[in-house]
Order: structure tokens, then sequence, then C-alpha cells
């Protein structure tokens, strides 16, 4: 079955970094688009960032030039590069894998302090 265990969460002051990692196991994702999505409280989930299997790139306007999404297809592992962080990108942070459906990882909090 698969599973996708995200890490690096954690509490951040403003204009800090972050790299979220998520590890994907029970198959090969090589060939599948990953990402990652996050959801704010009392916000519904919003697309933050994806990478498809041909390493073409895809961001939330609200991140672009500050977040970088890549991924490692040995280690069948997903990263976000979180820089120049706000307090509106406090959320918690979720992984996925598009197979046919979508994959969700169980989520790690973000908080960025003022």
């Amino acid at each position: 079955q698969v599973q996708l265990v995200e890490s690096g969460g954690g509490l951040v002051p403003a204009g800090g970094s972050l790299r979220l990692s998520c590890a994907a196991s029970g198959s090969n994702f090589r060939s599948n688009t990953m990402g990652w999505s996050r959801q704010a409280p009392g916000k519904e989930r919003e697309l933050v960032a994806l990478i498809t299997s041909g390493g073409n790139t895809n961001y939330a306007d609200s991140v672009k030039g500050r977040f970088t999404i890549s991924r490692d297809n040995a280690k069948n592992t997903v990263y976000l590069q979180m820089n120049s962080l706000k307090l509106e990108d406090t959320a918690v942070y979720y992984c996925m894998v598009v197979r046919g459906t979508t994959y969700w990882g169980q989520g790690t909090q973000v908080t960025v302090s003022s």
C-alpha cells in the first residue's frame, strides 16, 4: 500500500527557511506527479506546488519565487524548500502523489512566528 511520510516541519521566525521532505513507499513513483498542499486553520486545502515525472514544476502564486519543489526518484522522495517564510505560510503541509487517485501524507505542521 502507498505510504507518504512527511518530515521537516516546525516553528520558524518570519523570513526564515524550512525544508520539508516526503518519503513515499509501497511502489515506485518516478512516473507520477508529486506535490505539496497546505491547509491553514479555518481555510480550505490549497495546492502549493507540483512536480511532474519529467521535472516540470508549478507553483501557487502566493509561493512563487520563495518555495522550490524537487524530487529524488532514486529515494522516492519529494522536497519543498521554503524560503522567506511569511506568517500566512502557517499551515499543515501535506505531501501528495497522483496515481489515478491522489494519495496523501498525514501532514506536518509549519508555524511561522512574528
